[in-house]
């Protein structure tokens, strides 16, 4: 059951984007900080087109390499340090990105003449602990291993691992879908007063509550694009915005005959992810959080590369995913 929250009423028009965390460490970076701070600026650069439409904003981020770079100093330093779990890991660089983001967001503000402050709000996310996603895990986490030390860390921490594409292996954990954002009025609090808000950085740290009211967080990850689907929906934001690495949302990508896809309405976006045109390792999940936004009452979803996203606010590009037309 998600949480009803209260109506939210805001000064301006308020807009949630979630972008991937590998904006801020890509493959090809060492990983140093002053690298990471330099990603952010230009990821922050691309941002401020939203503010420039006249938007609040929210900012909701991917932590997917920050994460595994955690684990690997965990593991690397497992036998002077105890090891933190995973829900931790993901609090640790839900602080951490955040903190890079207010730096940039700090510099680039005035340099382009915005008179705003900037808050990061380390997110709990609730989710439900009979989640089927918890009796077999799939998202895979943290370093590679060789198959001996997987089979003794199978045996002696009882994690569970799957052999990665040739590289080795890596421990699986459950990513269960959210059911309700923890601390929203505080987040709209923050918005009214003209803040820029960075929340549910990686999906969120996940939660779940007892049947005693205690709240405990879990060994699992939540995909940032359903938590930003829910925060923009909690809020009654007025625009979720979506970043991926393509300009627009295609039909049969790929193949001779893809077709972009302008606009869409959530019912046709819903159709197509059924035929199977959005795979599940990518263009899926984010058109999946895109209907159930518009589904939960959301107004409009605007899915483009954060390079196009200037004139995909303009209406020149990107793909919007509005409620079914007349």
């Amino acid at each position: 059951m998600i949480n009803r929250t209260p109506f939210f009423s805001f000064v301006r028009p308020l807009a949630v984007v979630a972008f991937g965390g590998n904006a801020l460490l890509r493959p090809e970076d060492s990983g140093t900080m002053q690298e990471q701070l330099g990603r952010a600026r230009e990821a922050v650069r691309k941002l401020l087109p939203i503010l420039g439409k006249g938007y609040e904003l929210v900012v909701v981020h991917g932590n997917g390499p920050q994460v595994g770079n955690v684990l690997i100093q965990a593991e690397a330093a497992a036998d002077r340090v105890p090891p933190q779990p995973l829900d931790f890991c993901v609090a640790q660089t839900e602080g951490s990105i955040g903190f890079l983001l207010e730096l940039a967001f700090g510099n680039e503000l005035s340099r382009a003449g915005f008179r705003k402050e900037v808050v990061t709000i380390v997110t709990q996310v609730q989710v439900d602990a009979a989640d089927p996603a918890f009796e077999k895990p799939t998202k895979p986490v943290g370093p590679f291993f060789s198959k001996e030390k997987a089979a003794h860390l199978m045996d002696e921490l009882g994690w569970t691992m799957v052999e990665d594409s040739g590289r080795g292996w890596r421990k699986v954990v459950a990513s269960p879908r959210p059911v309700a954002i923890r601390g929203v009025e505080v987040t709209a609090a923050l918005v009214n007063r003209g803040h820029i808000v960075i929340a549910a950085g990686g999906g969120g740290v996940p939660v779940v509550v007892t049947e005693e009211g205690e709240i405990r967080g879990v060994e699992a990850v939540i995909d940032k694009d359903y938590a930003a689907s829910m925060l923009a929906a909690s809020l009654q934001a007025d625009l979720f915005i979506v970043l991926t690495g393509v300009e627009r949302v295609s039909r049969d990508f790929g193949k001779p005959t893809q077709r972009e896809l302008p606009e869409i309405s959530a019912r046709e976006a819903k159709a197509l992810l059924a035929e199977g045109q959005f795979p599940p390792g990518s263009m899926g999940p984010k058109v999946d959080a895109a209907i159930r936004y518009i589904e939960a009452g959301g107004r409009e979803v605007l899915i483009t590369r954060a390079e196009s996203l200037a004139g995909a606010l303009e209406g020149t590009t990107g793909t919007r995913i509005r409620e079914a037309r007349a």
